[in-house]
């Protein structure tokens, strides 16, 4: 197995390219679409760093794999599929998140929430292939309803679940977050095996931290987890909570959502051949 991995600075996010050397199968994880909010203009330099080194490697792309329906940054997942072929999955609770904002956005009538936009809905402990490579797939909510972990050959690509040690968790006030069961879930992945090495979907520079990282361990993670080591279930849910309350939304949240929740498809054109993200407003 080969990992590649490929940091967007813009979103703070690394996606990943994971190759069944044998076969050269591959798989990609959590893909950015790139947008300027300020023109409104979407591009895909960073999905495009992604498209480059498969065909330059010359491997066959099976899949490409959600961990969430992120709020931070918008998924490419489609232009990839278009490009490259391949079969895009997430976890089987995405249809809870489009239930949730699909009125929010008062999407078209059409719009689905039983996640048929996505070809593969992952079940808690299902399993699936990439050439050779045996996945296993953890539903991890807490973040999210649909949160989801992949795990293969010693490695777990664990999404918003965590963060490096010494940034800690994911937060938990998003629509269906719930910090006790992140806390749950967040055992799922820390009863892996100690050597079991943890891919980030995201990485944050801390004052003691001026290079951006992607790989830790359980072990890592078990005795140096600034929200975690030391700490148990109630006093994690506690500061988890207070810290939740003092957080801004994601800048990206409510572009990223409308898209992400499509599987990466834009919302469809209007009468005008348009299409548009819409941003709800509250005037109190």
């Amino acid at each position: 197995m080969n990992i590649q991995s490929f940091f967007d600075k813009d979103t703070f996010t690394f996606s990943y390219v994971v190759t069944d050397t044998e076969t050269r199968a591959c798989a990609v994880i959590d893909p950015v679409l790139d947008i300027d909010m300020a023109s409104g203009k979407v591009s895909t330099t960073s999905a495009d760093a992604l498209i480059d080194y498969i065909r330059a490697e010359k491997l066959s792309l099976e899949w490409i794999l959600e961990t969430h329906v992120h709020a931070d940054h918008l998924t490419a997942s489609q232009y990839l599929k278009r490009e490259l072929g391949g079969q895009v999955g997430i976890g089987s609770k995405v249809g809870v998140v489009q239930e949730t904002f699909g009125p929010m956005f008062n999407v078209e009538p059409e719009f689905a929430t039983d996640g048929s936009q996505f070809d593969r809905l992952f079940d808690n402990n299902d399993s699936f292939k990439v050439g050779s490579l045996e996945f296993q797939v953890l539903h991890t909510p807490g973040h999210t309803p649909a949160c989801a972990v992949y795990v293969t050959e010693g490695a777990a690509f664990v999404g918003d679940t965590l963060f490096m040690p010494d940034y800690g968790t994911a937060r938990t006030d998003f629509p269906g977050g719930d910090a006790a069961t992140l806390y749950d879930s967040i055992q799922k992945i820390l009863s892996l095996p100690a050597e079991t090495v943890l891919y980030m979907c995201h990485d944050y520079l801390t004052e003691a931290r001026t290079e951006y990282v992607c790989e830790t361990t359980v072990a890592e993670e078990l005795n140096s987890n600034i929200h975690l080591a030391g700490h148990s279930k109630a006093e994690f849910v506690k500061a988890r909570e207070a810290r939740d309350a003092k957080l801004a939304a994601p800048r990206l949240l409510l572009p990223s959502i409308q898209v992400n929740m499509r599987a990466g498809a834009l919302p469809p054109a209007e009468d005008n051949e348009m299409r548009y993200l819409k941003i709800p407003l509250r005037t109190a």
